[in-house]
């Protein structure tokens, strides 16, 4: 991944809204952002917009309106579904039998 992308506050309250998520849940969304110095891993913040009620489909739709590709979301909902299973069982063994 290594990009960077970028989302206008105003661009992305109004994205928001439009999937129906109260100003509440938006106002702590940016509260977070901001003590994040508005600057947030892409898998963070897809477990961010989760939280917030948002289906894969809307996240998806959030990040493409940012200009990110569709291989690159397909990354992040991989890892943050490995960070969630890493997070459920714990640290992840490997064995091999030789």
């Amino acid at each position: 991944m290594g990009e960077t992308f970028v989302v206008n506050r105003i661009d992305l309250r109004r994205m928001l809204t439009m999937l129906k998520v109260s100003d509440k849940n938006i106002d702590q969304l940016e509260a977070n952002l901001n003590r994040l110095h508005r600057h947030v891993n892409a898998v963070a913040f897809a477990g961010m917009l989760q939280k917030l009620g948002l289906k894969q489909g809307d996240i998806t739709n959030i990040f493409r309106r940012m200009g990110v590709d569709d291989v690159s979301i397909t990354n992040i909902f991989n890892a943050l579904d490995e960070q969630r299973i890493n997070e459920t069982l714990g640290k992840i063994v490997v064995l091999s039998v030789e």
